[in-house]
Formats: structure tokens, C-alpha cells, sequence
């Protein structure tokens, strides 16, 4: 249903790019946005198995360490990934989208298939959480040019009128993924005995991945580049130095899509990977159950994300994205209340409401921050800004989230910080003017 919506989308819009072919657009589409579909598996499992993990890699007489100590080196694959995004937003900016893209979810996959085999403490003892702290730099390090690439590559491909609805499906492609891992993780939770899910039960749903990764890699060497960049090509002026034009640039930008990467990533983070820990541990719900509730709200949200982009190409990208933010803002307390009552009903209704503004903050996110800055460095603008931003406030929000409340004693504690969150991606969301346009300077001068 949702690839019959695309190509109706496609054909009804004759200025799309290639309207007499929707689906080679659409396998563009597929090919750009599968890598995501891998990034957001991998550490949506990570953040669900996270219980699991800190004690067979960081076992301690205190259960809140270990777990401190696992989102701590969940939060060290995001700060790995500034330095991935100098990297591939070079290569990108230079060699061209297709060629970093098709690079990037191979290096992303390797560590995803050796966590899955990784000895634990129990076995090899320290050894185990360096290697599962090495794993995770390297798939952070990989996946700071992943995302923001297939971002660029899919906007690029968009007509002016389209970009809300195309951009979105990075957002919806992401959540995909995070559905994967969630869903796979409530099965492994129910088809495993407890015992068996800490022996092995684990291990199988990050070994999966490494499928996804074979069929993005096969449908990305076959992919066309991106318009814009071919463009650049052929008017000879592809930057040599996109990292020295971006710093010299685009200082405004960097500072504005930091702040609205803020609540993107504070925002998916606690409620979609925090969250299932978070239930658990306020209240009598178990895994299973809280695990259930997650997959059904991040389905939801899947399939909201290219409506609010699809809303966004009508309506305007800030509206929607504003009203996302305002939602949080003003609703995330209440929400924490019902989440830390251990009811089913209220905690599922809960997410589901925060569910519905989250998707109109990520549906028209990409149409507004991928456009601040111009084709001949947005490869490397847009990746070293949303990860280096991700990296400060979206990784770390499980920590900080966990650590508020332990210090606290208050389970509204991760709620304040939401909505501190939302506060402040909405006042710069005001800073922008202009939304979905093309910058003015273009292109970068000919080097």
C-alpha cells in the first residue's frame, strides 16, 4: 500500500524528477533509504537488549551501573560519527553520493554481524566490553555518512514541490529498521526462554542484519547519481575542499540544524528506545508487554512519517514541524505520568500520543535542514551538523535519561528534559526563514 501511495505520488506530479518512470524513482528511493533500514535495526536492538547486555558485558553487584555503563558505550557509536561524517561528506562531495553511500552500509554491516558473535565477559572477560566499545565506533563512525547521505541523495532527487513527502521516507526508512529490531526483539523475548535469550537467544537478531545489509549494497552499486551532483560535474565546479567551504560558510546553518536536531534525537531516543527500560524498571510491566506497546507505536509512526511529509509539501514544512514540537513541549510530562503508572492501557495511550507529534516533528525534518546548505558541500554540511549533534544530545539521551532519574528519585525527571529539549528546537526553528528553498549561493567556486 505504501509503494502504490509512492507511485501515485510520482505520477500525479509532473515535475517530479523522471515522471514517465516512477519506478526507477522509486527504486532510488529504495536503494538510498535502505542503509537506514540497517542503522536504525542495529541500534534500536542495541537499546532494547541493553538490560541483557549490561549484564553479560558489564556485570556489577548494581544493576543501574551496568546499564549506565551499556548506554555508555551506546553513546560512543555516536560519538564516533562526527568523524565518519568529515569522511564520507568528503568523499561524498567529491566522488559523488552513490560512491560513499555504496561504501558506507558495507562498514556499517561488519561490526553488526561480529557483535552478534562477540565472546562475553564471562568468556574472555575485560576483553569483551574494549571489543564491544570498538564495535560500536566503527558502525557510529560508518553510519555518520549513511544517514545524511541517503538524506542528501533522496532530496536531491525530489522536485521542489516534493521534498517533504521524499525526504520523509529517510525518516520512515529509519523507522523501519527501529521496527525491525523492536519487533524482533519481542519475538525473541517471547519464542526464548529467559535463559536462553542471556545464552544465545540474543546473538541472532544482530547476525540477521547482515542480510539487509547484502541487498543494500547489491541495489546502491546499480543506483543513478544524484541530479544535483551531476550538475556539478558537468559545470566543473565540484569542490575540492567541501570541509574548508562548509566552516567558512555555513556557520548559521551548523547552529540551526543543531538545534532542531535536538529534539529529533532526544525525542526518538527516549521514547522509542529508552522508553521499554524506562516502563520496566518504574513499574511491575514486563518486557515482553512493554516491548509490544513499542512496536506497535513505531509502526504507527512509520507509516505517519510520509503523510506529515506529504502534509508538509502543502501546507509548509515549518508549520508541521512546529506543531510536532509544541506537542512535546506541553505534553511530555502528562505523558510520563501515565508511562510510570504501570497500566497497559495508559502507558500504550501515552505512546501512541507522543507517537503522533513525534512523526509531525521527523516527517518534514530533512525538506527543511538538508536545504540550508548549498549541493557542492551539503554532503559534508549537513553530515558533520546532524552528527555532530546526534552525537551530543541523541546518544546520550538513554544516559542522561537514566541518569536524571536515578539522581533525582523523580520518574518526571526525563519528561522535563524532553520538554526542555522541545523548547529550544522551537525557538530556532524560528530563526529559519524560508523553507525547502534552494540557497543562494549554489555552488561552491571552481578549485
Amino acid at each position: 500500500m505504501v509503494w502504490w501511495a509512492f507511485d501515485r505520488t510520482v505520477m500525479n506530479d509532473r515535475t517530479s524528477i523522471a515522471p514517465d518512470k516512477p519506478h526507477a524513482l522509486r527504486r532510488t528511493v529504495l536503494a538510498g533509504a535502505i542503509g537506514n533500514v540497517l542503522e536504525w535495526y542495529d541500534f534500536a536492538l542495541f537499546g532494547y537488549f541493553a538490560p541483557i547486555l549490561s549484564v553479560l558485558f558489564f556485570p556489577t553487584s548494581d544493576p543501574s551501573l551496568s546499564l549506565i555503563a551499556t548506554f555508555s558505550v551506546f553513546a560512543v557509536g555516536f560519538l564516533a560519527r562526527p568523524l565518519g561524517a568529515l569522511c564520507f561528506g568528503y568523499w561524498g562531495d567529491t566522488q559523488g553520493r552513490r560512491s560513499a553511500l555504496s561504501w558506507s552500509i558495507i562498514l556499517m554491516a561488519i561490526p553488526t554481524c561480529l557483535l552478534g558473535l562477540l565472546p562475553t565477559y564471562a568468556q574472555i572477560g575485560l576483553l569483551a566490553p574494549i571489543a564491544l566499545t570498538v564495535l560500536r565506533f566503527i558502525q557510529g563512525f560508518s553510519v555518520g555518512g549513511e544517514f545524511t547521505g541517503s538524506v542528501t541523495f533522496l532530496i536531491e532527487h525530489a522536485a521542489p514541490n516534493q521534498r517533504g513527502y521524499i525526504g520523509s521516507w529517510a525518516g520512515f526508512s529509519a523507522q523501519i529498521g527501529a521496527l525491525s529490531g523492536s519487533g524482533i526483539g519481542a519475538v525473541a523475548s517471547a519464542s526464548f526462554s529467559q535463559e536462553t535469550l542471556h545464552d544465545w537467544g540474543w546473538r541472532i537478531p544482530f547476525l540477521a542484519g547482515s542480510v539487509i545489509a547484502l541487498v543494500g549494497w547489491y541495489l546502491r552499486r546499480h543506483l543513478p547519481e544524484s541530479p544535483a551532483f551531476e550538475q556539478l560535474q558537468q559545470s566543473g565546479v565540484v569542490s575540492s575542499t567541501p570541509i574548508h567551504d562548509f566552516a567558512r560558510q555555513n556557520r548559521t546553518p551548523l547552529l540551526q540544524v543543531i538545534g532542531l536536531v535536538l529534539l529529533h534525537g532526544v525525542g526518538f531516543y527516549i521514547f522509542f528506545v529508552y522508553l521499554p527500560t524506562y516502563v520496566t524498571k518504574v513499574s511491575d510491566l514486563s518486557m515482553k508487554t512493554a516491548l509490544t506497546i513499542n512496536t506497535v507505536c513505531m509502526a504507527v509512526m512509520a507509516m505517519l512519517i510520509p503523510i506529515m511529509g506529504k502534509l508538509a509539501d502543502r501546507v509548509g514544512p515549518r508549520r508541521v514541524l512546529a506543531a510536532g514540537a509544541m506537542g512535546l513541549a506541553l505534553g511530555t510530562v502528562p505523558f510520563f505520568t501515565w508511562f510510570s503508572s504501570g497500566d497497559v492501557v495508559s502507558v500504550a495511550l501515552a505512546q501512541l500520543a507522543v507517537t503522533v507529534f513525534v512523526a509531525a516533528y521527523m516527517g518534514p525534518f530533512f525538506a527543511i535542514v538538508a536545504m540550508l546548505f548549498p549541493v557542492a558541500h551539503r554532503y559534508t554540511g549537513l553530515s558533520i551538523s546532524y552528527n555532530m549533534a546526534s552525537a551530543l544530545f541523541g546518544g546520550t539521551a538513554p544516559l542522561v535519561a537514566t541518569m536524571v532519574f536515578e539522581r533525582s528519585g523523580s520518574p518526571l525527571a526525563p519528561g522535563w528534559y524532553v520538554s526542555a529539549c522541545a523548547v529550544i528546537s522551537l525557538l530556532v526553528l524560528i530563526t529559519i526563514r524560508g523553507e525547502g528553498q534552494e540557497p543562494a549561493a549554489l555552488h561552491a567556486s571552481p578549485r
